[in-house]
């Protein structure tokens, strides 16, 4: 008898075994029918894994076990949508609005004043306080905050936005 022919008959032996498993862990004989199927075409395709000596018992259930709790941790994410109305309120929005977005915001910037963009980046993109921005930029501190508002606004009546909330 071959290898794989001794597999398959031990393989086949055990079959009530996983059964009877099968429907303590599920609690129906549906799910455990289909668990005991699973559990089997797993250990078909890593037959090769099983080390002949040790307990084919032991390794059927642990291969039913892991299966089980893996679909019941699936299951749980698992939203059920018969009529659909959970997919109806997923929305997505569009990907190409944010590179818009951009692009008329990098064009709008390009518009300012070298002053104001510079403290606008310095301040608002790259997170330096208005005392460090005047010390790089060699000013007062009110000449940078002032230029930052100023920039701030001009950029708000470039891209025609009348408050934050449009943002």
């Amino acid at each position: 008898m071959t290898a794989i022919a001794a597999f398959k008959s031990a393989l086949l032996a055990e079959l009530p075994s996983l059964r009877a498993f099968a429907i303590s862990l599920s609690g129906s004989h549906d799910h455990a029918d289909d668990l005991v199927q699973e559990t089997v075409m797993k250990a078909w395709g890593a037959h090769a894994s099983f080390i002949p000596g040790t307990s084919l018992r032991a390794w059927l259930f642990t291969i039913m076990r892991n299966t089980y709790f893996s679909q019941y941790r699936k299951a749980r994410r698992e939203v059920q949508d018969t009529d659909g109305e959970a997919a109806a309120r997923l929305v997505s929005a569009p990907a190409q609005d944010g590179h818009l977005n951009l692009a008329d915001f990098r064009s709008a910037l390009e518009k300012l004043p070298d002053d104001q963009r510079e403290a606008l980046i310095l301040v608002g993109a790259s997170g330096f306080s208005c005392e460090e921005a005047a010390e790089i930029c060699g000013c007062a501190v009110g000449t940078i905050k002032s230029r930052v508002n100023r920039a701030r606004q001009k950029l708000m009546q470039i891209m025609s936005i009348q408050s934050a909330g449009e943002l």
